[in-house]
């Protein structure tokens, strides 16, 4: 079962998506945290979320690239955390230069090899489509595959909910 979990920054998205997780019977629970530290910011916000799912039993596992060589319990849930940072880690990391469908085609392979893993998979994931503003082309590059696997992962789901202001809209 896919799960997905879409919303803008500072939605309540994350804390929405841990609430799904923890309201399951799963013994083993994964967060797959796809963040890399590269500044100062980084480094608060992932502190930010590993104080969020403190005491709630997950078992983190570091990914930043190549999520279907993840290796979890069969029997368990994984959270994906989150799908912009792993789009870009993918799109970006090291002397790869791949095109935005190559990018989308890789990953959504990726998901489908790692929910083959669990019995269950939530992926978060953001809507960074509404700014308006003008991009650089390596950006635009950015948010076309993040687009184009937004609106796969949307598809391959059994659930999709959007959130708002911390609260959750099953579509």
């Amino acid at each position: 079962m896919i799960t997905l979990v879409y919303g803008g920054s500072g939605s309540g998205k994350s804390a929405f998506a841990e609430d799904l997780v923890c309201k399951t019977n799963y013994q083993n629970r994964y967060y797959l945290a796809t963040m890399k530290s590269f500044d100062e910011e980084a480094d608060r916000r992932i502190e930010k979320h590993r104080k969020q799912r403190e005491g709630k039993g997950f078992i983190t596992i570091e990914q930043p690239t190549d999520i279907a060589n993840t290796i979890v319990d069969p029997d368990s849930i994984v959270l994906l955390e989150c799908m912009s940072n792993l789009v870009a880690n993918e799109m970006f990391a090291g002397e790869r230069n791949v095109s935005f469908t190559e990018c989308a085609d890789k990953i959504i392979d990726d998901v489908i090899a790692l929910s083959r893993k669990a019995t269950a998979l939530v992926i978060v994931s953001n809507n960074i489509f509404e700014g308006g503003v003008s991009y650089d082309e390596g950006t635009k590059e950015y948010m076309r595959a993040l687009g184009l696997i937004n609106e796969r992962l949307a598809k391959l789901s059994n659930e999709v909910y959007e959130v708002v202001v911390g609260i959750g809209i099953k579509l």
